[in-house]
């Protein structure tokens, strides 16, 4: 059996209200379904920043386990920004967003995903990394794209698809799609030997 075949057979949920997201998975052919159960986005402070995002990826996946069935397959995710080891959450307003643009401007920075793959047998989770380096910013552009994108809702205050990543972006090393939100290529992988164990293959030698 292919795997878009296996899809097929399986419940698959995106756990996710996210736009970008969404259109991601559907561009790279899956059939899923959109399911979020909300859940609080703590962590401790001990960890590194690839092990919040890991932790934060779980966390999301924890109030799926009881109520999947035995055909479900769940993706979690979630993004960090990092800049010098400090964590830039979601702006909660236009002042916090200028202060983030502030201090990313002529800067690299990482941007770390965490992805979990949940069902009713197993768990697994892995996360990737893209480096982002932003030309020197003027006030008066920070203040253009806050004012016109209203990006409180993105980490980091930013998002690399819009106006500021058309024209404030030097260089990226790394996947772009996890940049958006999403390492769609590493999710692919992986997802694909999540199901070969999820649902055996008919002819193992396909």
């Amino acid at each position: 059996m292919k795997f878009f075949e296996q899809l097929k057979s399986i419940d698959l949920i995106l756990a996710s209200q996210s736009p970008r997201r969404k259109e991601l998975l559907k561009d790279a052919g899956f059939p899923f379904r959109v399911w979020s159960i909300p859940c609080h986005e703590e962590f401790p402070e001990d960890l590194l920043p690839h092990e919040i995002a890991l932790f934060l990826c779980k966390q999301k996946a924890e109030p799926f386990k009881s109520q999947i069935s035995e055909k479900s397959i769940v993706i979690t995710a979630d993004t960090i920004v990092v800049k010098d080891k400090q964590i830039l959450n979601k702006a909660g307003n236009a002042i916090q967003a200028g202060q983030m643009l502030t201090l990313l401007s002529g800067t690299t920075h990482q941007v770390i995903t965490g992805v979990c793959i949940t069902s009713t047998k197993k768990q697994v989770a892995f996360y990737e990394t893209t480096l982002v380096k932003f030309a020197p910013l003027l006030p008066e552009e920070i203040d253009f794209y806050i004012n016109t994108y209203k990006p409180f809702d993105k980490a980091g205050a930013y998002g690399i698809q819009e106006w500021i990543g058309l024209t404030g972006v030097e260089r990226i090393e790394g996947s772009w799609h996890n940049v958006v939100g999403l390492p769609v290529a590493a999710l692919y992988r992986n997802l694909k030997d999540f199901i070969k164990d999820h649902i055996p293959l008919d002819n193992p030698g396909q």
